[in-house]
Formats: C-alpha cells, structure tokens, sequence
C-alpha cells in the first residue's frame, strides 16, 4: 500500500548480526528504519540477563519512496531488498502493525518458515490483532500461526482458541458444485 506521501514498507537485507547496525545508519540518514526487537532471556555461567535480538535474522524494514531506495542501498551493512517477482517486495502496513502488536503483547514470540498455502480464514476477537483476518497455518492446543504473506513468515505466540472466529465469505454461484 502507497503511503500519500509516496512511501512503502520494504524489507531489507542485511549482514549478520548487523540489523541493529544498520537501523541506527538508517535512522541517522532520516529513512523511516523498524528493526523488530524480541526479549529473550539468555544463561551465561554466571548469570541469566534479558536481552533484545532482531526478530528476523538479517532484516529490517524501511518505509521509502522510490527516491530513496538507493539512499538505504548504500548504508554499509545493507546486502540488498529483499525481492519477490523480480521487484523489491512490498511489505503491508497492516503487517508492520501485526508484527509491533504481537511483541507489544506477546512474551517469547518465536519465527517459524511456513508455507504460503493456506486453508481457514479466521477473525481474531481479542488482544492486539483484535478484528484482524488471517489465514490459519496451523492450531495446536492453545497455540496459533498467524501469517504474514509479504515475508512468508508466520509469528507463533499462545493465543486460546475461543478467541478466534472462522470467517465464512460468500460463495458466488460460479464456484458452486452441484452435488
């Protein structure tokens, strides 16, 4: 989705371990930089600390207009967008809001690779992607997959089921089956 300022979310990708790096390059340059943090908590032989890791290994997410594009291509650190068809894939904004809800709300959110073949669309009712539609990936016991189509990603957090609605959509004449 076109900002009316001409901006779109992309995502870009970085050298390992370089997303916190290359957010501050980018925040310094005035490009709109989101690099998602989650709190994980780490051992170390002596002590357990919190600490904050990106997320997505090796990616941020910048909002820019097509001027800008080569202004984040040459922030060291930066390897290239990530591309989907041949053009820089277009991250959603609805995605971007999902992803800061969820660890907004959420403790121990994990990533997991997921397939983009979804079966269920469902409405979530409560908590941070209230009123938000999804495809159903997968339903384990009180734990759902939401999916991000731009990424191909799914975000995993506990989430009770009771809490989701299926959404049926009307079905036109031409898809029906006789039976």
């Amino acid at each position: 989705m076109v900002s009316q300022d001409g901006k779109q979310w992309f995502a870009l990708y970085t050298r390992p371990r370089w997303e916190k790096k290359v957010t501050e390059l980018l925040d310094r340059k005035k490009i709109q930089v989101y690099c998602p943090l989650n709190k994980v908590q780490r051992q170390w032989s002596d002590r357990k600390k919190v600490v904050h890791e990106p997320l997505f290994s090796s990616y941020v997410f910048v909002c820019l207009s097509p001027e800008e594009q080569t202004k984040a291509l040459q922030t060291e650190g930066v390897i290239n967008f990530v591309y989907w068809l041949h053009k820089p894939a277009v991250i959603r904004n609805d995605e971007i809001d999902a992803i800061r809800r969820f660890l907004n709300e959420y403790e121990h959110v994990s990533l997991e690779k997921c397939p983009v073949n979804m079966n269920d669309t469902v409405r979530i009712l409560n908590g941070p992607l209230m009123t938000w539609e999804g495809q159903v990936v997968e339903v384990r016991a009180n734990t759902i997959k939401v999916m991000l189509p731009s990424l191909g990603q799914c975000l995993v957090a506990e989430f009770r089921k009771e809490n989701v609605e299926k959404v049926i959509h009307p079905v036109s004449a031409y898809h029906m089956k006789a039976v």
